[in-house]
């Protein structure tokens, strides 16, 4: 049995924090119909300008709230929520490309709802995947590359028993766990810190569910993880 389980240290910074995933068994992410997922992109990318409002781009509410929770806890320098990332690059006028059709799917939710979306393969995980607190330790070697760059003791981290699957809560995904065009069984999350955006939230994990579903066929499942629940069955 694989777990998700949220700890105590997580909960001490966040306790308002919901973590909403998707769990995919049985899809097909191979690549199919490039053209479709960049225009879903394209199509992201135009409604995400409604979270740029402000002229000044870290005072715009959805970005201004990951400000805030990534100085609660260590962080390499530079470090940004995967929301200010794809939002940055909608505002400088770079489209985000095409990767494979999950990763497509869900960087396009990200951008319509402003929220963080990040996703890894399920049948990579050594063990229970945890958020929480990294004891400095664990190995980490980042996508587009192939050093070890371990996160810092108390940085905010997705881990199982290999090591760091994301550093900086949302900010870089380990090549180990990466989603694929093999990837067949997906573990898939949207993250929340603005109680006002619960409404939004829920309306962003069924479009997700639903947008995997349609393109990617399988089986998916909704569980929302918050302080009253702490953990689930990721399989059985």
């Amino acid at each position: 049995m694989t777990r998700f389980i949220i700890e105590d240290d997580f909960w001490s910074l966040f306790p308002q924090a919901k973590i909403g995933t998707v769990i995919c068994q049985g899809i097909d992410n191979s690549r199919r119909d490039v053209e479709m997922y960049e225009q879903m992109l394209l199509e992201a990318e135009k409604e995400a300008h409604k979270f740029l409002s402000l002229e000044e781009f870290s005072s715009n509410p959805v970005i201004a709230v990951w400000r805030e929770a990534f100085q609660q806890f260590k962080t390499k320098r530079g470090a940004r929520c995967s929301i200010e990332a794809l939002l940055k690059r909608v505002k400088n006028g770079k489209h985000i490309g095409t990767i494979n059709p999950l990763v497509d799917i869900y960087n396009s939710i990200s951008l319509r709802y402003g929220l963080p979306c990040g996703g890894e393969d399920i049948d990579t995980f050594a063990g229970d995947l945890r958020l929480t607190k990294a004891n400095g330790t664990e190995l980490f070697i980042p996508l587009g590359s192939d050093e070890n760059e371990p996160p810092y003791e108390g940085e905010i981290v997705y881990k199982d028993d290999a090591g760091a699957v994301c550093r900086c809560w949302n900010w870089r995904e380990a090549k180990r766990t990466m989603l694929t065009e093999a990837t067949t069984n997906a573990f898939l999350c949207i993250e929340l810190l603005d109680e006002t955006r619960t409404d939004e939230f829920h309306k962003a994990l069924t479009e997700l569910s639903r947008l995997v579903t349609h393109h990617l066929g399988g089986s998916v499942r909704i569980e929302v993880l918050d302080i009253q629940k702490r953990d689930m069955t990721i399989k059985a």
